[in-house]
C-alpha cells in the first residue's frame, strides 16, 4: 500500500470514529513492522491468493499477542483500536492490527458485513502470526471492536485451541449466530451505558456464550467511547482479561 493510501485510510478511518489522526506518540519502545499477510480468499471457486497490510508492535519480554478485528467501515488504522493497543503494549502484550479487507473489497458493502469472511480473515492473521518465529510461542488473544467483535467469536469458535481470550469493544456479538455457543476462549464483552441498543444485544448473545464470559458496561459511554476516561475503561479491562487467562498456545 503507498504512503497516499495509507493516508486516506487513515483520515476515513478518523473521520468515521470521530477523531483527527495524529493526536499524540505512545512513550513505548517496542519494535513495530510492517505486516504484510498472505493467505487464501474465502472464494474457494477461485483460490485466490490475497495479502493484508498489518502493523505488528512487539514491545521487550511481551507475554502475549493481540490481534485486532476491526469494525465496519474501519481498517488497521482505527484511531481508537490503535490507542487501546498502545495501551496494551504498556501492559507487556504485543499487538498486530491489520485489515480484514483489501483496499478493493473495502469498497464492497456485502464483504464488509460478512462475518464468515472477515472470520476466516482473522484466522489467515493467526497463521502468519504463527509462522513467526519472534512471536510463535506467545498465547493468542483477540480484540474485536464493532462487527469485528463478531468475526473475533467465529475465529475463536474455528479455532479454539489456539485463542486465550477474546474481548468486545462495543461489538455485534449477536452477528456471529451460531458460532457463540462454540467459543472456548473467556470472552468479556464491554459496551457503553448509555449505547442502549447494542447493550441489548449484547445480553443476548452474552446468555448463548458458553465459555467464562462477562459483560462489562462503562457508564456514560456512547457507542465509539469518546467521552473522557470511556477509552481508558476499555483499555484497563481488556488488559486485566487478557493478563488473567493466559495459557500457551496448542502445538501445530
Amino acid at each position: 500500500m503507498s504512503a497516499k493510501q495509507d493516508a486516506l485510510y487513515a483520515t476515513r478511518a478518523a473521520t468515521e470514529e470521530g477523531i483527527v489522526p495524529g493526536g499524540g506518540v505512545a512513550l513505548l519502545r517496542a519494535r513495530r513492522v510492517l505486516a504484510h499477510l498472505h493467505g487464501t480468499s474465502l472464494d474457494h471457486d477461485s483460490g485466490t491468493r490475497l495479502a493484508l497490510q498489518g502493523d505488528l508492535a512487539v514491545p521487550p519480554q511481551a507475554r502475549a499477542l493481540v490481534l485486532f478485528a476491526h469494525g465496519s467501515g474501519s481498517s488497521r488504522l482505527s484511531e481508537r483500536n490503535r490507542w487501546v493497543a498502545r495501551a496494551l503494549q504498556r501492559q507487556g502484550l504485543a499487538t498486530l492490527l491489520f485489515d480484514l479487507l483489501t483496499p478493493d473489497e473495502a469498497h464492497d458493502r456485502r464483504k464488509v458485513f460478512d462475518i464468515a469472511l472477515l472470520g476466516q480473515r482473522v484466522q489467515v492473521a493467526l497463521r502468519w502470526a504463527r509462522q513467526r518465529a519472534d512471536i510463535s510461542g506467545l498465547p493468542v488473544c483477540l480484540f474485536g471492536a464493532s462487527t469485528g467483535a463478531a468475526a473475533a467469536l467465529v475465529a475463536a469458535a474455528d479455532r479454539p485451541q489456539d485463542i486465550a481470550a477474546v474481548v468486545s469493544r462495543g461489538g455485534r456479538p449477536d452477528l456471529a449466530q451460531g458460532h457463540l455457543p462454540l467459543v472456548q476462549a473467556p470472552t468479556l464483552l464491554i459496551v457503553g451505558g448509555d449505547d442502549v441498543d447494542v447493550l441489548e444485544l449484547n445480553h443476548r448473545a452474552l446468555r448463548q456464550l458458553r465459555c467464562a464470559k462477562r459483560l462489562e458496561v462503562v457508564p456514560g459511554a456512547s457507542h465509539l467511547f469518546e467521552e473522557p476516561g470511556a477509552l481508558e475503561s476499555v483499555a484497563a479491562l481488556a488488559a486485566d482479561w487478557f493478563l488473567a487467562h493466559l495459557r500457551a498456545p496448542a502445538s501445530s
